[in-house]
């Protein structure tokens, strides 16, 4: 009987061990799904949260450049106001028939000025500068003993930029080595 016994505390024994084995086993693949779980809720939330700054990045620009197509169109406004006032001759500056006229074009063009100050809209630097191709476009190309090639010695039309983006590129003319 004594065998018996010993036998079936084996069995118990092998039982139990085989119990324990399979909780233990159930327990470390409850751990590994958690682990997992835990991850994916972690990359779900970073994923979240880079869109929702994406997103506001992309608001902020929104507001920020939504006048761009406006801008440009109202820079051929501001060119010919510029050469309408470059037109007049000094002469007729100081007849007093055309004085107020004179005086009217030059107060709507620093109004311009001003408005476009305020809306972040500002001249591209350009003469006198080295020739950037992101601002400049280089029209012709001038020889000059005066300048260093590749600096900007005439401006044909002024390039403008709103607030850091480039509405338009100033148009010029470049220095290049004298024959």
């Amino acid at each position: 009987m004594t065998n018996e016994t010993e036998d079936m505390t084996v069995r118990e024994e092998t039982a139990a061990d085989a119990t324990e084995l399979a909780e233990h086993d159930r327990l470390t693949a409850l751990e590994a799904e958690l682990a997992e779980a835990k991850a994916a809720a972690l990359y779900a939330q970073a994923e979240t949260q880079n869109v929702r700054r994406r997103l506001e990045k992309d608001a902020q620009d929104a507001r920020a450049y939504a006048a761009t197509g406006f801008a440009r169109d109202i820079l051929s406004v501001a060119d010919n106001l510029e050469r309408a006032l470059q037109a007049i001759p000094a002469d007729l500056r100081e007849d007093e028939r055309f004085k107020g006229l004179v005086t009217g074009l030059e107060a709507t063009g620093r109004e311009l000025a001003s408005v476009f100050e305020r809306n972040g809209i500002t001249k591209v630097e350009a003469l006198g500068q080295k020739l950037d191709p992101n601002r400049h476009q280089a029209m012709i190309e001038l020889p000059t003993a005066d300048a260093e090639p590749g600096t900007i010695v005439q401006e044909m039309q002024a390039g403008y930029v709103l607030r850091d983006r480039l509405l338009r590129p100033s148009l010029v003319a470049v220095a290049k080595a004298a024959d």
